[in-house]
């Protein structure tokens, strides 16, 4: 009988958890999720351009395929960033101050949902303008008092 795997099996956690930071590390900014938007719009521009945009090796359906499957990618990483925004920065101080503050991440986070389904470089310049509204309002956060 081997001791090695008997030990592990012991001091084995039962469950691991996963963190977007172990300390929190404190960092945030709103420029973590404008720059997955700025992606998605790109991409969502590329995928209208796809006949001028493609490789010349690459048949048309397969680079709007890879576009997709960025642009849904790019997109549930914006709504992870505004999320770790959402819930790790902001306090209940600040949405006393800015009441706004529900309705502006809703609206980010569908409009990112929507940019999943939409290859309209105008959605992803809608998902640019909410995000830059949370920009304003968090950067004000940032001033002393």
């Amino acid at each position: 009988m081997q001791i090695r795997p008997l030990i592990e099996r012991f001091v084995r956690p039962a469950t691991v958890a996963y963190a977007h930071c172990d300390l929190p590390c404190g960092v945030y900014d709103p420029a973590q999720a404008r720059i997955e938007a700025e992606s998605v719009k790109a991409v969502q521009q590329r995928y209208q351009n796809a006949e001028q945009m493609r490789g010349a090796n690459q048949t048309l359906e397969d680079y709007r395929s890879r576009a997709l499957a960025i642009k849904e990618e790019r997109a549930n990483m914006v709504k992870e960033h505004l999320w770790v925004l959402w819930t790790d920065y902001f306090t209940p101080a600040h949405l006393e101050k800015y009441p706004q503050l529900h309705d502006m991440f809703w609206k980010a986070t569908k409009e990112a949902g929507a940019a999943k389904k939409s290859q309209d470089p105008e959605q992803g310049q809608r998902l640019l303008d909410a995000i830059a509204e949370i920009d304003k309002v968090f950067w004000e956060t940032k001033q002393p008092a």
